[in-house]
């Protein structure tokens, strides 16, 4: 295996390389383009070169651009991960990297390019776990590109991951919560109220609560099976998933309370069912919030019913000349139910388990400050039996 070196310009050099004849007697040579001081260091590439060749660890420039790969890993994905979740990498791909990277050449795609852009997210704001993301995404790209054997390495296995921080919002205190029950009461949606409310005494998620069935619901042992998460494409429409982590399977006892008023809403259900006969739109599916006809509801339509809610509250607390109810998000009454259960002495086990995190980490990563306020408040009670 022989090599040569020739005078590109300024502090650059062609490297060619040939491996013999082809079957139909062609020269088969492999070129590279290098900068080099001089000469000398010209040759020292040349032999890292011929090594390289040598072990079969040399992949030809495809010249390839990451927005015209994508396609590829794409149909690739298809068939491995979730709509939703595709649906989710696709939007990642589409608003941030490929604006930013798609331009460029897969084998120019350097880790130095990856972390300015990572930066660049950190400087417009985002968060931990969206940059995160943005790496997930980029990771898995590229590594069917080594796969493919299109790249010898994966840019990003150099690039520095940064530490999630989760940020548990804003949320509501003790007397915050029987505020907001009585509030909920004089709403005329009661399907929505109970939705609400089953958030605060559950701290399911959006897409669990939606995907919850009448079977879902066992009324003898109080308790609630958590079982699917509900999600939605434009390719399949409405959709049933596994829920967010394997601990996410499981069940939740509310308060015997809240399960009566449950219990009339599904009974109310059963007789819408039974009323709309052939213009049911639910199908083989009986979901416990859904329209009369059984249509499951939009996953955005909670969060809209919830900030028109605030809007109406506001108008009528100023009209009583009350106080305004402190306003967070939907996603925050999840996070109220964990500090609430946290502020009645619950156990951080039980809490995890309820919250169906992955592992207890995760629940001490979001709640972590709450434990410890919590562990003081007892510190304190301890205090006055210290003599």
């Amino acid at each position: 295996m022989s090599g040569s070196i020739q005078r590109r310009g300024e502090n650059s050099y062609l490297l060619t390389v040939s491996r013999g004849f082809d079957l139909d007697g062609k020269r088969i040579r492999k070129t590279r383009t290098v900068k080099a001081s001089g000469k000398t260091e010209a040759r020292e590439l040349l032999a890292e070169f011929i090594t390289e060749i040598r072990q079969g660890e040399y992949i030809a420039p495809s010249h390839t651009k990451l927005k015209d790969y994508v396609p590829i890993w794409r149909k690739e994905r298809e068939n491995r991960v979730s709509p939703a979740t595709l649906e989710t990498y696709n939007y990642v791909l589409n608003a941030r990297i490929l604006p930013r990277l798609g331009h460029l050449k897969l084998e120019d795609i350097k880790h130095i390019h990856i972390t300015k852009y990572l930066d660049e997210l950190k400087e417009k704001g985002l968060s931990s776990s969206t940059i995160m993301k943005n790496i997930e995404v980029l990771n898995s790209v590229f590594k069917l590109a080594v796969t493919n054997e299109i790249l010898k390495s994966n840019p990003v296995d150099k690039v520095a991951k940064p530490s999630i921080t989760y940020k548990a919002g804003d949320v509501y205190n003790s007397d915050e919560i029987k505020r907001l029950f009585m509030l909920l009461n004089e709403e005329e949606n009661k399907q929505m109220v109970l939705f609400i409310k089953m958030a605060l005494v559950t701290g399911m998620r959006r897409g669990e609560m939606l995907a919850l069935q009448w079977d879902d619901v066992d009324f003898a042992k109080n308790t609630i099976h958590v079982r699917h998460s509900l999600s939605y494409t434009k390719e399949r429409g409405y959709f049933l998933t596994q829920p967010k982590t394997k601990n996410s399977v499981r069940k939740i006892a509310p308060p015997k309370k809240f399960m009566a008023e449950l219990k009339k809403h599904i009974h109310k259900k059963k007789i819408e069912r039974m009323e709309a006969k052939e213009l049911w739109e639910g199908g083989k599916y009986k979901f416990v919030f859904s329209s009369d006809l059984g249509k499951p509801y939009h996953l955005d339509a909670p969060n809209r019913w919830w900030n028109r809610f605030h809007e109406r509250i506001d108008k009528k607390l100023k009209e009583r000349n009350e106080p305004p109810l402190k306003r967070i998000r939907l996603h925050d009454l999840r996070h109220t139910a964990a500090t609430n259960l946290i502020n009645k002495g619950a156990n951080k086990h039980s809490i995890s388990k309820r919250l169906g995190h992955s592992n207890i980490q995760t629940t001490l990563n979001i709640y972590g400050h709450y434990l410890e306020e919590a562990d003081q408040k007892i510190a304190d009670m301890l205090e006055e039996d210290y003599l």
